[in-house]
């Protein structure tokens, strides 16, 4: 069916209409579906088993070994940072993210993702001109309007105040 869709479109004779009609018969064909509810679930899932994982760390950290909050917390948070960073590496924080959409990005690990991936991608290019220049590639704008937000809402919060 897709060989004929691109027949009709390379065929110099078909008509413009018969074209565009084989053109959407196409694009309707190789365009993946999604199913929003089952999206949901599993993004609900993968983000909730991470953030059951860090809830795990936390414990153990202030259970087993004495930590206040705050130290048990930057503990968690650093030990996330790290799995996400092998995952990373060896290639499996992808194919989860695929999977887990939303609950596999959102989190603390979705943003070390965002960092490590370019950095390891561009490895070859050299640490200035490759890991130097693009390892803040996905990361860079969420930094940049994170800050600029901040300050937006500082002045909002001031004016009014």
């Amino acid at each position: 069916m897709i060989d004929k869709s691109i027949e009709t479109i390379t065929d110099p004779e078909s008509t413009t209409e018969e074209r565009n009609q084989a053109y959407n018969d196409y694009v309707k064909q190789v365009t993946p579906t999604h199913n929003l509810g089952v999206n949901m679930v599993k993004a609900f899932v993968l983000g909730g088993g991470i953030c059951l994982i860090g809830q795990i760390i936390t414990n153990i950290a202030k259970y087993n070994f004495g930590l206040d909050k705050q130290e048990a917390a930057a503990w968690c948070s650093m030990i996330l940072v790290l799995c996400s960073i092998v995952l990373t590496s060896l290639n499996w924080y992808p194919s989860l993210a695929n999977w887990g959409g939303a609950g596999a990005l959102v989190p603390i690990t979705g943003f070390a993702n965002g960092v490590a991936a370019p950095a390891i991608e561009f490895k070859k290019e050299g640490q200035v001109f490759g890991i130097g220049v693009k390892i803040f590639t996905i990361a860079g704008p969420v930094i940049l309007y994170g800050i600029f937000s901040s300050w937006l809402l500082g002045l909002i919060y001031w004016i009014i105040k």
